[in-house]
């Protein structure tokens, strides 16, 4: 199965996942969302892998940007909105095997995926 990862390659825990997949031996496609942010309609999907109502449980809450665009009483479509317009917002890792996802924080979450548990 395709195993597809929300990746930054500045952040130390994609890295790790990464690290994690690579001594598996799991070929993944690591999407650099901060250079293509997702569309919309793709964090639906992601939302609804991860088992998620509330685009917040997906968010970084903490950026800065979440506070300057006055997200804290926003609704679920200023916030997905906000997330394809500020990539920064979406948390990370995210990684994604078949009709299941994970949010790799901590790092071994992903052999959540990897072991099917």
């Amino acid at each position: 199965m395709d195993m597809t990862v929300y990746f930054n390659p500045g952040c130390s825990k994609c890295r790790t996942t990464q690290s994690i997949l690579a001594e598996r031996g799991v070929d993944a496609d690591y999407v650099e969302y901060l250079q293509r942010a997702p569309t919309r309609e793709e964090l639906e999907r992601v939302m609804r892998l991860l088992g998620f109502d509330d685009p917040r449980q997906m968010m970084r809450t903490g950026e800065a940007v979440y506070s300057e665009v006055g997200l804290e009483s926003a609704g679920r479509d200023e916030l997905l909105d906000a997330m394809s317009q500020n990539p920064i917002l979406i948390e990370r890792p995210i990684v994604i095997l078949g009709d299941r996802a994970v949010i790799a924080r901590p790092p071994d979450r992903v052999l959540e995926l990897l072991d099917g548990g």
